[in-house]
């Protein structure tokens, strides 16, 4: 186990010494995993559930981590979170027995062991013969629901188990702004999958936070728009990265664009929803658009680019669906093509839908992963929101093709740390970087750094996708 150390920090197991090197052994050690479950997962900030998922008073679902069950509940008074256990004798008053949801407003959440009754409140409002227990036994924190910290945010509810740890919005801060600017909080989920990996959560989340890997994971990415991941990561880098093939006209780059977007929304959707792929199809046609476009051909995609946005937003908002203007938003609160909120929440965005990753470990070398595509409806519409997550294995052929090429590397990536003489992950210090710094922000929980560092420094990883090792300043 940890121990303290004499300036009041603990010692970290496999520390991150150097920001280019991570070590193997935190991939699989035990005792490194024991640490995570102390020190990480009671005082980080949680996605706990998608409020879609309980849009009426009364409505509840149960939230399952690293050994702890919370119940979400959609009260009167706002969002409210309980330690999922009866207060007579510990068992679980919801979920379980393969139903996590559904809605207490009429009965209230009933104990299966003895029949102790709460209200969605967390107020026991029923104990069977109370002339049975002493006076002292029946005092309202004896017997009311735990409360849990709960925050909402980017339509989700977030929870904490740490009552002293920074809000919500102190610890990923101004990207929250930037991400209900895009009305995230509007999204409403389209599918949801799950799947369990052979493999450390750590390891499936590193996998999306840089595109290094898209040449030989995606390659039919790369295949359709070269000179933009070359321009990337095959040679230095420049100030404006090359979006077209210049030996090609205008309308053959378009075309190349509209090649890639199918590519990237094969069976994502909510990466690049189909609906926007149809109406960036309809504006192929460059030369009857009634645009002059520029002649520097990198310009002239720029421009279109901007002409399929706002199309996007005018043709969505005029079906009623709450998508914002995307060439204003994109210039005033940009996000990036990943986005992640720590500890295990992912956001891809490219333009008004989104898809989204969670991923929470179940030991040290295994981990549930969700997908979800998210998208606008309109307003004025009911949608049936998918209530529980349908279950594939890792390398079911109906995943996605994105996804299928990240889960058929990522079992394999967890076999060779183990390999004899593999001691460190060797880290691209410019491209890199968000793995980095995901491990040393980790170790500072596992330290023990103050809880207003850990803050700013979960703060930095917000646009470092693809991003450089910055300093964390603790």
């Amino acid at each position: 186990m940890l121990k303290s150390a004499d300036g009041g920090l603990r010692a970290v197991p496999f520390p991150v010494d150097d920001p280019e090197r991570i070590p193997a052994p935190r991939y699989y050690d035990t005792e490194f995993y024991q640490a995570e479950l102390d020190h990480v997962w009671p005082h980080s900030w949680q996605m706990a559930t998608r409020l879609d998922r309980i849009p009426e008073v009364g409505d509840w679902v149960e939230y399952q981590n690293v050994g702890q069950s919370v119940i979400i509940v959609n009260t009167d008074s706002g969002v409210k979170a309980f330690f999922n256990s009866c207060r007579h004798r510990g068992v679980p008053i919801a979920g379980g027995k393969g139903n996590d949801h559904g809605n207490c407003k009429a009965v209230g959440f009933v104990c299966p062991f003895h029949g102790w009754r709460y209200d969605m409140d967390g107020k026991n409002t029923f104990v069977y013969g109370k002339h049975l227990f002493s006076d002292r036994q029946l005092g309202s924190d004896d017997i009311n629901l735990i409360p849990c910290r709960v925050e909402t945010s980017i339509g989700c509810a977030w929870i904490n188990f740490d009552d002293d740890a920074p809000s919500l919005r102190d610890s990923i801060g101004p990207l929250l702004d930037r991400l209900e600017a895009h009305n995230v909080h509007k999204l409403k989920a389209e599918w949801w999958v799950g799947t369990v990996l052979p493999a450390n959560w750590k390891i499936a989340m590193e996998a999306f936070m840089e595109g290094y890997h898209v040449m030989t994971t995606h390659p039919q990415l790369q295949a359709v728009v070269p000179q933009l991941y070359d321009g990337m990561y095959k040679v230095p880098r420049k100030d404006q990265i090359e979006l077209v093939d210049q030996n090609k006209s205008l309308r053959e780059n378009v075309d190349d664009q509209l090649e890639s977007m199918l590519r990237l929304s094969d069976g994502m959707d909510g990466m690049l929803h189909k609906k926007e792929l149809e109406i960036a199809r309809g504006l192929a046609d460059v030369d009857n658009l009634g645009v002059e476009f520029p002649e520097d051909k990198n310009m002239a995609i720029m421009m279109w680019l901007g002409i399929v946005q706002d199309q996007i937003t005018k043709q969505l908002q005029a079906r009623g669906e709450p998508v914002p203007d995307l060439n204003t938003v994109c210039q005033t609160d940009p996000v990036n093509a990943v986005e992640f909120l720590f500890p295990h929440y992912f956001l891809l965005p490219y333009f008004s839908s989104f898809s989204a990753y969670r991923i929470r470990p179940l030991g040290p070398e295994s981990c549930f992963f969700e997908l979800w595509s998210l998208t606008t409806y309109p307003e004025d519409t009911d949608h049936e929101v998918p209530m529980e997550p349908t279950m594939l294995p890792y390398d079911s052929e109906k995943f996605p093709p994105i996804p299928r090429q990240d889960y058929s590397n990522i079992p394999l990536n967890q076999i060779g740390l183990h390999a004899k003489g593999f001691e460190y992950m060797r880290l691209s210090k410019d491209v890199e970087g968000m793995v980095s710094n995901f491990h040393r922000l980790l170790d500072g929980y596992l330290a023990g750094v103050p809880a207003e560092k850990l803050a700013k420094a979960n703060q930095m990883l917000a646009g470092n996708f693809d991003g450089v090792i910055k300093d964390l300043e603790f």
